[in-house]
């Protein structure tokens, strides 16, 4: 890091630094939520997407589905949904492909699919794939486009499934490129919606913590009243 870099971040973070120690609260312009080209992300009442996270353009959210701290679902050339109770975590990325692109080699839409009870690890990336309902993918899997998982899949944290790969049902997989690790137990594939609906729960219990869009003033009353100094960031 140049001397000038090294300044310039010291003198911010100090800044920042000062004006917390101040009482100051500074409200972020991040838009968790927003349209492209005309197409409105659909979400439901229910569906929780954190305050850090980007959801974008032709997204559809069913009940109960999550997007997490810093996760984005990215829908600016194809279709993305995210099925009932299913969960994108923590910094994960859903994505499809260029625009350009209008079928995959399979002859599908390359359109990213998730069903339902579903749980997208933290770190995770997913382009133009279909996930069936009841999967659990582990934390920082990548999933590449045109790839199937079926129903009652797990796969292991950082597995990597490569494009046009097929994932057949009620099975374990690992590693990269993925393999076949062993066929699910009745408790292995209860587990699966069971931790999705975990997530869902805990989820509304975040989505308790933060004011619906459009009533941030409510809050700023309260700061004002208090002789809190506020400012937009």
């Amino acid at each position: 890091m140049s001397t000038k870099a090294f300044v310039g971040r010291a003198l911010r973070e100090t800044g920042a630094a000062l004006k917390v120690a101040g009482g100051m609260e500074i409200f972020t312009r991040h838009r968790p939520i927003m349209s492209f080209m005309g197409n409105k992300p659909f979400v439901t009442n229910d569906t929780f997407v954190a305050p850090s996270a980007s959801v974008i353009g032709n997204v559809t959210h069913w009940d109960e589905s999550s997007v997490w701290y810093g996760a984005v679902v990215r829908a600016d050339s194809h279709e993305i949904t995210i099925g009932f109770s299913s969960n994108v975590q923590d910094r994960a990325v859903v994505n499809t492909l260029s625009p350009k692109v209008k079928t995959l080699k399979s002859g599908f839409p390359p359109a990213c699919h998730i069903g339902h009870y579903v749980s997208i690890g933290a770190g995770s990336t997913l382009t133009s794939c279909r996930i069936e309902d009841l999967v659990e993918v582990g934390d920082k899997c990548i999933i590449g486009e045109g790839a199937v998982v079926e129903s009652h899949v797990i796969l292991e944290p950082g597995t990597v499934v490569a494009p046009y790969t097929k994932i057949p049902s009620g099975q374990r997989w690992a590693g990269n490129p993925a393999q076949y690790v062993e066929d699910l137990d009745d408790e292995a594939k209860d587990h699966i919606q069971g931790h999705a609906e975990k997530i869902h729960i805990t989820a509304q219990e975040h989505a308790l913590e933060f004011l619906p869009i459009g009533n941030t003033y409510v809050h700023l009353e309260e700061l004002e009243k208090k002789g809190v100094q506020v400012t937009q960031g």
